[in-house]
């Protein structure tokens, strides 16, 4: 038995609610260069703009035969390395044909002269976005085999060879954990005016010694959630994978940490299923969550599962604070990243709280 279709009107707000353009962008040098660079392009153009993302703007680009979706930089500054969407594009044409479904990439435009920063264009896949977790919007028996998806997906992309794919550059092989703490507090010390915690500040200090031994290299998504894929309208499939910018080579074990840690993420900052006894939502625990992901990528066990999480708590909590900065800056493009800012001192004492139940 198949979860139930959806309509028309179900699926357009599936594709993540798109609306009034927020950050404007010169539509007609747009245009032009879409006619240009884009195959079958013919318009008139109009825009609208996803509610979904929090750092780079998204658009629906529609014209009378054809509907697109646009990704961009913000306007104005930005930290340095941040936001750079041509890497997204770049590892979504490399995956393209993989076991891992992506959006094709139709265009990508370094030119500043067109809409004042780096964009590109990909096809716009039609389908189903599950923002709850508990995929709520499933009936009951359904709910597993959703689970059982991702967990084929996110198994499978550690499984891709980065240079099978060309993406044998896409980051620096080894000591990922050591270079992303480095990252991540440079990150959040370097942002004064989006203020210091003190729990950030001891995560700062206890993880470069806290790391694991042992050392694995695989392409990872960096944001890998329910809500970041688009799903079948009326089955348990992907068929996309969204929002690469925190793709890179990195610590296979770290990429699953983060998504696994729905089953501890209050519901309210982003989709987790925040503390609540997943068996009688038809979903699988924890646990036997873990044992499918190592059974599909031939591990017996994850040992040193809660330094993985209190590393993935404090790694969102510094992306959160990046976007507190944002607001005060005046240039966050989505229009809940008030309450995203408001979150992040929950986050930090979630990350501190995976830090403690370390020792």
């Amino acid at each position: 038995m198949l979860p139930e279709p959806l309509g028309a009107s179900d699926i357009e707000q599936a594709n993540k609610g798109a609306g009034a353009v927020r950050a404007a962008l010169d539509e007609a040098a747009l245009s032009d260069w879409m006619a240009q660079h884009i195959a079958g392009f013919s318009g008139p153009l109009t825009l609208a703009q996803f509610n979904g993302g929090q750092s780079n703007p998204t658009y629906r680009l529609s014209t009378p035969d054809a509907r697109y979706v646009l990704r961009r930089k913000p306007p104005g500054a930005v930290l340095k390395g941040a936001h750079d969407v041509l890497r997204e594009a770049r590892v979504q044409q490399a995956l393209a044909g993989s076991d891992v479904p992506v959006a094709r990439i139709l265009g990508v435009c370094s030119d500043p002269a067109i809409i004042g920063n780096d964009f590109y264009i990909m096809e716009m896949i039609e389908g189903r976005v599950f923002w709850n977790a508990g995929f709520t919007d499933v009936s009951v028996e359904h709910r597993a085999a959703y689970f059982d998806e991702m967990n084929r997906i996110i198994a499978g992309l550690h499984g891709v060879e980065p240079a099978s794919v060309g993406l044998g550059n896409y980051g620096r092989p080894g000591n990922y954990f050591a270079r992303q703490i480095a990252r991540w507090s440079r990150q959040y010390l370097d942002d004064e005016l989006a203020g210091r915690d003190e729990n950030m500040d001891a995560l700062v200090a206890w993880l470069p010694g806290a790391i694991p031994p042992g050392d694995e290299t695989a392409i990872v998504h960096g944001d890998f959630r329910c809500d970041n894929m688009i799903f079948h309208p009326t089955q348990p499939r992907v068929l996309a994978v969204l929002d690469w910018e925190l793709s890179t080579l990195g610590h296979p074990l770290a990429d699953f940490a983060y998504h696994a840690m729905m089953y501890r993420m209050p519901p309210d900052i982003v989709a987790g299923l925040g503390g609540a006894d997943p068996v009688p939502l038809g979903l699988p625990s924890e646990a036997d969550y873990i044992a499918l992901y190592c059974q599909r990528s031939g591990r017996t066990g994850i040992d040193n599962w809660d330094f993985y999480l209190a590393f993935q708590f404090f790694r969102l909590a510094a992306i959160f604070h990046g976007i507190k900065g944002r607001v005060l800056r005046g240039n966050a493009s989505n229009a809940q990243a008030q309450q995203r800012a408001g979150a992040f001192p929950r986050l930090a004492r979630l990350a501190r709280e995976a830090m403690e139940a370390c020792s």
